[in-house]
């Protein structure tokens, strides 16, 4: 976020900028020194009054205004009705959980300039792949089939249905990385996150899989020279780690085979904050085979 800002400051110079869920403040202040007009910085947290002491601290009292309540409740003060930029980090593991993407959207269509506006990020995309984990899922998971001689299967089963974020090591990826939602901030609706895509994972090595990964990438499409960030197992660590979905059997591949499927993810309807995400395999691989098979997880 840094380094897109600073780096295209004529796109901030004397502009008016919405900060979407500001937290400490540390995006308004980036958006200050790159020459900002204005920062309107919103959070419905408590961590709005640091951020009021942090900006006063820094010297930029008189260029941020802090705002606390929800985005969709909030007016903005000084007669504003439209913004030259917004600036959200609004993403949550697996990208969507818990996530300030649907507020975001929701302010780009309150405020956003309809023509000339800039939206920082505005690009998401997330991918999906195979990895080999047996020791990693036998604690979690397989654990609960012999606990101290008693079998607890139905915890095991409650386990397997519970994605785990956590740090991927690049080496356990087995199979190719292929996008599986693909959003242009600038355009897309909430209704579009919720969706249903289709995918074939090709295995690199002969090896096992054993779950799923997901991870995401952002970009910054609209700088000048456009930059990003990925969430990937073979970048730099994030706080968003990658999302593990584990598979209930050992799938054996060999350098080739394809893993064919679909994943679903939508709001869980009793808690819309949880996230109800399915994925169905099928493979006809010379040691696996799997018919259509569907595990159901919840996000939460």
């Amino acid at each position: 976020y840094q380094m897109a800002i600073l780096e295209n400051k004529h796109l901030f110079h004397d502009k008016i900028v919405l900060d979407v869920g500001c937290g400490t403040g540390i995006l308004s202040m980036f958006a200050v020194q790159a020459g900002a007009k204005h920062v309107y910085a919103v959070d419905c947290s408590s961590i709005i009054e640091q951020a009021k002491s942090i900006v006063e601290l820094n010297g930029f009292s008189d260029k941020i205004t802090l705002l606390r309540g929800k985005m969709e409740e909030v007016e903005l003060p000084d007669g504003i009705t439209q913004v030259d930029v917004i600036v959200s980090e609004w993403m949550g593991y697996f990208l969507l959980y818990e996530s300030m993407l649907d507020t975001v959207l929701w302010a780009r269509d309150r405020y956003l300039q309809k023509e000339t506006g800039i939206l920082f990020p505005d690009r998401a995309i997330m991918y999906l792949c195979g990895m080999e984990d047996a020791a990693v899922k036998r604690d979690r998971i397989d654990f609960w089939t012999n606990v101290y001689g008693f079998d607890m299967t139905p915890i095991r089963d409650i386990a397997l249905r519970e994605p785990v974020v956590d740090v991927v090591d690049s080496k356990a990826i087995v199979t190719n990385a292929v996008p599986i939602l693909e959003l242009d901030i600038r355009t897309c609706r909430k209704e579009d996150l919720s969706f249903g895509n289709e995918f074939c994972l090709e295995a690199q090595r002969n090896d096992f899989v054993h779950a799923m990964v997901s991870y995401f990438e952002c970009a910054f499409t609209q700088a000048h020279k456009p930059i990003g960030f990925s969430t990937a197992p073979f970048a730099r660590y994030t706080h968003w780690k990658q999302t593990i979905f584990y598979w209930d059997e050992t799938i054996t591949v060999c350098r080739g085979d394809t893993i064919r499927g679909t994943i679903t993810c939508r709001p869980n309807q009793k808690n819309n904050r949880d996230l109800d995400i399915g994925i169905t395999l099928s493979l006809k691989g010379v040691h696996s085979t799997i018919d259509n098979k569907t595990i159901e997880y919840r996000l939460r």
